[in-house]
């Protein structure tokens, strides 16, 4: 069963994000006619690329585990994912890009940039899954997980100056009948949004830190898709001191 999370909603609007739980054997065939990455939430599967095996892509049971497997496919290039197994997965796309020319492939944590960052109760573990090194036209993606309490997207910061992104978050909750807490800010107003497991927002702009309850270990997929593959974070000025501290 595939089912839609965002899908662009006005002009300009870039990602779409769809989440899809295969049965043993059972396969989704993706047209691909948009880059896309396929993330590998929980299971195994079997990849092909315009009609080629590519292997085996997978493992993990849940993302709290570890570093999973994703599956890149550039525009015109359709995927065949057939699950040995349950297997859920995680499909973000977006229009072909000006980035360096890409070829489908199997991203293992091997390929991964992987760190802890932050410190104290803002420290969080991050997967840089398909970043601006890696090719690729023009997505960026990665997970993010917050140990229970603490902060991530922190210090405050935002990615909307240069070369304007979206940014798509998927979360998830361990146990999962637990919660988080994004609040969203700028010069226009402050919101806060109860975050809970299998929840999505899309961010256009503005800043977005983000914490977990005490308890329970928060998880993000992040996909982000602008004009360029940069990934510069601009602080809030009021609270960028923490970096120092």
């Amino acid at each position: 069963m595939t089912r839609t999370v965002i899908a662009p909603e006005r002009e300009g609007d870039l990602i779409g994000l769809a989440l899809a739980d295969l049965e043993d054997g059972k396969s989704l065939e993706l047209p691909g006619e948009l880059e896309t990455v396929v993330v590998v939430l929980g299971g195994v599967v079997d990849v092909e690329a315009a009609g080629v095996s590519l292997g085996t892509a997978g493992g993990r049971s849940s993302v709290f585990e570890g570093p999973g497997y994703a599956v890149y496919s550039p525009p015109g290039t359709a995927l065949r994912l057939k699950a040995v197994g349950p297997a859920q997965l995680a499909i973000a796309t977006a229009p072909g890009g000006e980035g360096a020319p890409a070829k489908a492939r199997i991203i293992g944590p091997a390929d991964q940039r992987l760190a802890e960052t932050g410190k104290g109760n803002w420290s969080r573990t991050v997967r840089t899954i398909l970043g601006p090194e890696h090719a690729a036209g023009r997505l960026l993606l990665g997970e993010t997980i917050n140990p229970p309490g603490n902060w991530s997207s922190y210090p405050p910061h935002k990615h909307d100056r240069e070369a304007p992104p979206e940014e798509v978050y998927l979360f998830k909750v361990d146990p999962p009948e637990g919660f988080g807490v994004q609040i969203r800010y700028d010069d226009a107003g402050t919101e806060a949004f109860t975050v809970r497991d299998g929840d999505a927002a899309l961010i256009r702009s503005g800043y977005h830190p983000v914490v977990a309850a005490p308890g329970y270990s928060l998880y993000y997929l992040w996909v982000m898709a602008g004009d360029g593959r940069k990934m510069i974070p601009h602080f809030d000025p009021a609270h960028a001191w923490v970096q120092g501290s």
